[in-house]
C-alpha cells in the first residue's frame, strides 16, 4: 500500500499534492478527530504539519536562509527571556476556535505553559510566535495563523516575511482584539526592530539572508 492510500486510510478525508508541493487534506470531521488524525498519521518524515481553518497542511523542509534567521531570533530572545520560560522551535500551539494546530518557527512560554496533550500546548499560553515565510506558507502566515494567534489572545506576533512582495519586509503585531492585531512595527530587511515588554529586545535584521 502507498503512501496515499495508507494516508486515506485512516478517515473520510481528500488528499493531493498541490503544485506548490504542499500537502493538504480536507477532513470533515469534528476538531477532536482531525486532531487525532493528525496525532496518529504517519507524515512524510521532516515535513511541517500544520491545521490551518481545518485544513491539514504538510510543507516541505525548511531552507538554510529560514533556519538561519530561526538560530538568529532564537539566540536573541534566549539572551532576554526568564529563566523559568521556555523558547521553543516549532512547537505545537493548538486554537481549537479557529480548527487550528499551528506550529511557529520560534514561541515563548511562560512556565508552567499549560499542556494540550503530549504533542501540543494552548496557543492562548504564548506570551510571543514568530512566523517566517516560505515561498509555499507565506499567505498562511500573514492571514490565516495570524487572525488565529490573535483570536488566542498572543500578545505578540513577529512575522518575517522574505516573501513579501514589497521586498522582505519584518513586522510586529500587538494589542490582539477578536481575531485582529494591531501593526506595532515594519521594518525593511537591515533595519532594527523592538520587542516591547516583557522582552525590551531590539533584533539587527541585517543579519537575515535575503532569499
Amino acid at each position: 500500500m502507498g503512501e496515499r492510500d495508507r494516508w486515506t486510510a485512516t478517515g473520510p478525508v481528500s488528499l493531493c499534492w498541490g503544485r506548490d508541493m504542499t500537502h493538504r487534506s480536507k477532513c470533515t470531521n469534528s476538531w477532536d478527530e482531525l486532531v487525532r488524525f493528525w496525532e496518529e498519521t504517519d507524515w512524510p518524515e521532516g515535513c511541517k504539519v500544520e491545521i490551518v481553518d481545518g485544513v491539514v497542511t504538510v510543507a516541505p523542509l525548511v531552507s538554510v536562509r529560514h533556519g538561519y534567521i530561526t538560530s538568529e531570533v532564537t539566540r536573541s530572545l534566549c539572551n532576554v527571556v526568564p529563566e523559568d520560560w521556555y523558547v521553543f522551535h516549532r512547537q505545537a500551539t493548538v486554537v481549537p476556535s479557529r480548527r487550528g494546530l499551528y506550529i511557529p518557527d520560534v514561541v515563548v512560554f511562560p512556565k508552567p505553559a499549560g499542556r494540550g496533550s503530549d504533542y501540543f500546548v494552548p496557543a492562548a499560553a504564548a506570551e510571543l510566535a514568530v512566523e517566517i515565510t516560505s515561498e509555499f506558507n507565506a499567505h498562511q502566515d500573514r492571514i490565516s495563523k495570524a487572525a488565529g494567534y490573535a483570536e488566542a489572545g498572543v500578545p505578540l506576533y513577529l512575522l518575517i516575511d522574505g516573501w513579501d512582495p514589497g521586498g522582505p519586509t519584518v513586522t510586529l503585531y500587538g494589542e490582539p482584539k477578536g481575531d485582529v492585531y494591531r501593526v506595532l512595527q515594519a521594518v525593511k530587511f537591515g533595519e532594527e526592530i523592538t520587542l516591547p515588554d516583557p522582552f525590551n529586545l531590539t533584533i539587527d535584521t541585517s543579519t537575515f539572508p535575503v532569499s
